[in-house]
């Protein structure tokens, strides 16, 4: 009787790559199954209870009214992901400036850091109003609130990425007579980018928040005014295209970022 063989290391290379296929099968199998599964129970219910379509459109009355006005979804995309991209980039460079600045500076970080924390406590929809007013009904206002929601997230995690390299680290820098700069290019930003982009992640969804609360407050074009029309006149299968299309533009910034990371943090 012959003893198995032992097997090869190709054999188990191979069982190692068929493992991680399965498990990347089924993370995209088991939330995409989940979703499917979550349609079709709604389809089945609002179908079975005879919900008015005014309150609960079906799926498929949603999927029809976005095929029907794909033109009209696609025409108020554009400026809301305009807004949303242009105020994610101010907002967040300026909340990576501002970080700077107080990593450098203690007494900076004192005197403006509790203005941050109060301007942030004040609800988005309360400032949108009085942003319009300053900055008029243009495409200005929805930059800044899309900026200002994107702000606040960026400066503390990057303020607390600048700070997480060890006092060991940084006294060894000094004794090893590094500057001030070669400290923050080599030590300080390497160690914050973690940081940043899991802000950055968080601020890419937040900014299209911003730019559809500004187009609620003034504006005549964008996914937020298609919201509000369509909620006016009872459209409601235009009211869910236009939700999830605007879920949909979140998911594409966020998986932008994503990707950006993975190209960046190779640690």
């Amino acid at each position: 009787m012959t003893a198995p063989e032992a097997p090869t290391q190709a054999d188990i290379e191979k069982e190692i790559l068929a493992d991680a296929r399965k498990k990347k099968a089924l993370a995209v199998a088991v939330p995409l199954g989940t979703a499917l599964g979550l349609v079709l129970i709604w389809q089945i219910g609002v179908k079975l209870f005879g919900v008015p379509t005014y309150i609960a459109p079906a799926p498929s009355d949603v999927a029809v009214e976005f095929v029907a006005k794909f033109d009209v979804l696609m025409q108020n995309f554009w400026p809301t992901f305009f807004e949303s991209v242009a105020g994610f980039v101010v907002g967040n460079v300026a909340a990576i400036l501002i970080a700077v600045a107080f990593v450098h500076s203690r007494a900076a970080e004192q005197a403006f850091f509790p203005i941050a924390v109060f301007v942030n406590t004040i609800p988005i929809l309360a400032i949108a109003p009085i942003l319009v007013l300053i900055f008029g009904p243009g495409m200005t206002a929805k930059v800044v609130i899309a900026a200002l929601i994107c702000f606040f997230p960026t400066l503390v995690n990057m303020v607390r990425g600048l700070q997480s390299v060890s006092s060991q680290t940084l006294e060894l820098a000094r004794i090893l007579s590094a500057s001030k700069s070669e400290v923050f290019w080599k030590m300080r930003l390497p160690s914050s980018l973690p940081f940043l982009f899991s802000a950055l992640k968080i601020s890419a969804t937040t900014s299209v928040i911003g730019a559809i609360v500004g187009e609620w407050v003034g504006a005549d074009l964008g996914l937020g005014a298609l919201i509000i029309d369509a909620t006016f006149n009872f459209n409601s299968p235009l009211l869910y295209a236009t939700v999830f299309t605007s879920s949909g533009l979140s998911v594409i910034m966020f998986a932008l970022v994503t990707m950006t990371e993975r190209m960046v943090v190779r640690w």
